[in-house]
């Protein structure tokens, strides 16, 4: 999706770590956490998909994402949910190319970074790319839902 786009990304392969997260890839990478981030696959209280961006670092306040987004509840979908949601393995979800359109929410201060790393498509693959992208590619809508992890 990226090259077809004309986006401009830098590819970092590692050495992935099962449960190892943005911890591991971050420190395989030598960057910041808070610059990784992650692909996370939820769902709301009528079980539609969505999918929400993190920094690496933080949590999700599911209270705070439900009531940005007007929704009763969000809850994380169970792995092999979010598999057939997002055609992607846990590990390796990355929010370019699922198998079905889902509505996009990333972390309004991810927008604010120069450049973060996201997975690329599979376990130990980020790819380096200008936040923007998120937006102009995938429609993003900025949410405030982050907790210091």
């Amino acid at each position: 999706m990226l090259r077809k786009h004309k986006v401009v990304f830098s590819e970092h392969p590692y050495d992935y770590e099962e449960h190892g997260g943005t911890t591991v890839s971050a420190r395989e990478l030598g960057v910041d956490e808070h610059a990784v981030v992650k692909t996370l696959v939820m769902q709301d209280e009528a079980a539609k998909p969505l999918i929400v961006l993190m920094h690496g670092d933080c949590k999700v306040s599911t209270k705070n994402l439900a009531r940005g987004i007007g929704c009763k509840s969000v809850e994380p979908c169970k792995p092999e949910v979010a598999t057939r949601h997002s055609g992607y393995q846990i590990g390796g979800t990355s929010p370019f190319g699922t198998r079905k359109v889902l509505p996009v929410y990333v972390e309004d201060s991810i927008l604010a970074l120069e450049t973060i790393y996201i997975n690329g498509g599979r376990r130990g693959y980020l790819v380096g790319i200008a936040p923007r992208v998120l937006v102009e590619l995938l429609q993003a809508r900025p949410v405030h839902c982050a907790l210091a992890d």
